[in-house]
């Protein structure tokens, strides 16, 4: 049987995601140890859809919620190093908590997860890049976990890792991840980071309600030059805008639903397509009942 002290009913995910947007799940589940979502995963019994939630940042959950068991890794964040300089962090740590950690003992390589606003269990998920460098070029493998409760070992070779995706089945949630580092200055490698911090800052909405980039680039295309060429830039929906300083970010303004969002999402989509004929795709995931 289930664990009723785990499972919360009904919860409201609105003020787990950046955008501040969406319903309830309909089971809500946070383990607090790799033990405890082992256990959980081996006893459930309930036949519904199980979704991973890290840090909310990149994530529409929709207005009627979501018909099934949303499990948050948040509390499953620990980082670790070993003596030949491999750092192991749980999926649920935040991509900058890593990128400061490897300062911290002086490894060189993941200086760009600064910039990147996201756990490394989604970061992995879509290959997260930014400032020249991508989550497969420091990943060496990750265990992976399925909604029976089953560990598994993936390489960075098995998950074929491409712009924003992996060829993982779905079945499987991503729950720590080994990662590749050099040596290095930490003065060096502290100066990489608040420049990366600092060109953020400069050139993206930070500090307001946004889900991170919204459509994906294309081979030779950038997307925001696409929103912006089609006379979106700043266009409204409801509470949400594309934002006027970087237009491949939505951001809620005033009050937005996440139906607001995602349809402004979808007029862009089709003001881009009949100004430019490129179709984009989504990179922020939208989860839920429509």
């Amino acid at each position: 049987m289930i664990s009723t002290t785990l499972l919360v009913e009904n919860k409201k995910m609105s003020n787990l995601t950046w955008f501040g947007v969406g319903g309830c799940s309909k089971y809500y589940l946070q383990p607090s140890s790799e033990e405890n979502l082992v256990s959980f995963l081996k006893d459930n019994q309930l036949d519904l859809p199980i979704y991973p939630l890290g840090a909310g940042s990149n994530i529409i959950i929709r207005d009627l919620g979501f018909n099934g068991i949303i499990i948050h890794f948040n509390k499953l964040k620990e980082i670790f190093i070993d003596k030949q300089g491999i750092i192991t962090a749980y999926c649920g740590a935040m991509d900058a908590d890593v990128a400061r950690f490897a300062r911290n003992h002086s490894k060189t390589g993941l200086e760009f997860l600064i910039g990147i606003p996201g756990t490394i269990g989604g970061g992995i998920k879509m290959n997260s890049g930014a400032y020249g460098s991508e989550i497969k070029n420091i990943l060496i493998d990750v265990t992976a976990i399925n909604k029976n409760g089953i560990l598994k070992s993936f390489t960075v070779k098995d998950l074929q890792l491409d712009y924003r995706t992996n060829k993982l089945s779905h079945e499987w949630m991503f729950l720590k991840a080994r990662f590749k580092s050099s040596n290095g200055s930490k003065e060096q490698i502290q100066k990489k980071m608040k420049e990366i911090i600092q060109s953020r800052k400069m050139s993206q909405p930070t500090g307001q309600k946004t889900g991170g980039s919204t459509f994906m680039n294309g081979k030779n295309f950038k997307a925001w030059e696409l929103i912006d060429n089609s006379g979106c830039r700043g266009l409204k929906n409801g509470g949400a805008v594309i934002s006027n300083k970087h237009c491949n970010f939505i951001i809620n303004e005033n009050n937005a639903t996440a139906t607001d969002i995602e349809t402004l999402g979808e007029i862009v989509r089709k003001k881009v397509f009949e100004k430019t004929g490129k179709k984009l795709k989504w990179e922020i995931k939208i989860v839920g009942e429509k």
